[in-house]
């Protein structure tokens, strides 16, 4: 264990846990962990899925106990370990996997379990909505506070959620992968609302996979690993390669690893000719070619998952056609498109991808039952063949086969999702966010599953709002804005004419281009 404090703040100590530790059977998620939060600092919580990090916000905010050790909370010890205490407390949290019912309006899940009433000690919803419009013009977005959740955008439901915990006037704030759906202008808001509350007194724990939001937020880091920590350090004391070393216990630089290989293009695979849907996408006109990935940057509301969701037939194609291996083809649902050779990850593997509690063979055969059946029956050595299969080509880490999705790693979900794709054997993928909260060492790993399946000639669709990992995966870019395509670029052309030595500069050099094309689409609509 290392703690390095050369650089910390004199302000008093928001959150102290010592010794804390916390076990699920045998299996010890945290061992014996100490851990400071300043008053009026960012501090990040770094490490791989399976680190410990959502362990230690459970039993800050109440969700779990701890099995051994203390935590206080501004100098007082919090001894009842329920989401109430924590509450009164002043500790609030935004989960990565957010808590909001769709079928209540936005104004409603801001003050659940906190009503606004009026006089007469009635619930009153017109006062809520005010105040959450209130709310949401403090971050500089613009949000209907009577518009149902179930409605809203990914990135809406996030930043309700971040209204939903900023609501209750907390002292300390706690930030669960807060900008995975997030726009980059939205990013820039939120960060901006952060340094002021930071400002404030606010103790702010923060965590994230995205390093490169980890070095422009946070004043400090502390990084877990197998349940223990490893190091608290100032940020200035801490390089990039130096977090990745400690997350992951060895040399690795993220992204910067993935070999860039040129793709050896094949037949056109995937051609879309004037696709437009309900709202967006807009006449678009994109070919995919086999052996090629394409992918797919923009801002939020610019359509990059509207097109996916046309392209499966989930949302109707209003006009234009579509052609798989040259053939005009018609998608009115999932069943279609899978027929037709089309795969698709979706945004959100925990709703959308998975079935949590069913086990890793059953959510990798899932989408083949009827190749895995005897007339009416599932073959069980078929099923087990199939998944053990993907469990090894994939390299799925896993205790069993049986073991249920949701004792997986975010990584190893995500390769799940994949599995069960992989499956069908499809023609075109389409991936929407695919390393979204996953760490580090395994957004690489996928990243180079998708360069593998390209090498097999596959055609794949990213969609993504991480500009590394695009660069990092895509042969081409195509940027988006209000539904329709506004620039399409071969990767090469974001490279540095006078490239240096180091990798990772080459790379941000080639983010800095991306960005601006960004910017510069966003702002001509």
């Amino acid at each position: 264990m290392q703690t390095t404090n050369a650089e910390a703040p004199q302000r008093p100590i928001a959150v102290r846990l010592t010794g804390v530790s916390k076990h699920f059977g045998g299996v010890r998620a945290l061992d014996d962990v100490n851990l400071e939060v300043f008053g009026g600092e960012i501090h990040a919580l770094l490490g791989e899925n399976g680190a410990g990090k959502s362990t230690i916000l459970k039993v800050l905010n109440g969700v779990y106990a701890p099995t051994a050790g203390t935590i206080e909370v501004n100098g007082a010890p919090l001894n009842e370990h329920t989401p109430d205490a924590a509450k009164r407390a002043g500790i609030g949290m935004i989960f990565q996997e957010m808590s909001l019912v769709p079928t209540l309006s936005v104004a409603q899940n801001i003050f659940l379990n906190n009503e606004m009433k009026d006089s007469l000690g009635l619930i009153d919803d017109a006062s809520a909505a005010k105040r959450a419009r209130t709310l949401f013009a403090t971050l500089g977005v613009d949000i209907d506070p009577l518009a149902l959740v179930g409605d809203l955008s990914a990135g809406q439901r996030q930043l309700t959620e971040i209204v939903k915990a900023i609501s209750r006037n907390v002292k300390i704030l706690i930030l669960d992968e807060p900008t995975t759906a997030l726009s980059g202008g939205e990013v820039e808001k939120l960060f901006t609302f952060l340094r002021r509350l930071k400002s404030e007194g606010v103790a702010i724990l923060y965590v994230s996979h995205r390093m490169d939001e980890i070095i422009r937020i946070a004043d400090r880091a502390t990084i877990l690993r197998d349940g223990h920590h490893v190091i608290t350090a100032p940020m200035s004391a801490l390089t990039l390669d130096k977090i990745i070393e400690y997350i992951v216990g060895r040399r690795s630089r993220g992204f910067s690893d993935v070999a860039r290989i040129n793709a050896i293009r094949g037949a056109p695979l995937l051609e879309l000719r004037g696709v437009s849907g309900p709202r967006r996408p807009r006449s678009i006109d994109l070919t995919v070619y086999a052996g090629e990935v394409v992918g797919i940057a923009g801002l939020l509301g610019s359509g990059r998952s509207a097109l996916a969701r046309v392209l499966f037939g989930i949302d109707p194609k209003i006009s234009g056609e579509i052609l798989i291996k040259g053939a005009p083809v018609e998608i009115a649902n999932p069943r279609d498109a899978i027929a037709h050779g089309l795969a698709l990850v979706p945004e959100d593997r925990l709703r959308q991808g998975l079935v949590l509690e069913h086990s890793v063979e059953v959510n990798s055969s899932i989408s083949i039952l009827e190749r895995l059946s005897n007339w009416i029956f599932v073959s069980p050595a078929r099923a087990e063949a199939a998944a053990d299969r993907q469990i090894e080509a994939l390299r799925i880490k896993t205790s069993s086969r049986d073991a249920p999705a949701r004792t997986l790693s975010g990584g190893n979900q995500q390769k799940v999702v994949i599995a069960k794709w992989l499956n069908t054997e499809p023609d075109v993928f389409i991936l929407d966010e695919p390393t979204g909260g996953v760490d580090i060492g395994s957004k690489a790993e996928i990243i180079t599953l998708v360069r593998d399946l390209a090498a097999r000639g596959k055609a794949i669709l990213v969609i993504s709002s991480e500009l590394s990992e695009l660069l990092t995966v895509a042969d081409r870019i195509i940027v988006m804005a209000d539904g329709r395509i506004a620039s399409e670029t071969a990767r090469s052309e974001f490279d540095d004419p006078v490239p240096g030595d180091d990798v990772g500069e080459q790379l941000q050099y080639a983010e800095r281009q991306l960005s601006t094309l960004l910017q510069k689409a966003h702002t001509h609509v």
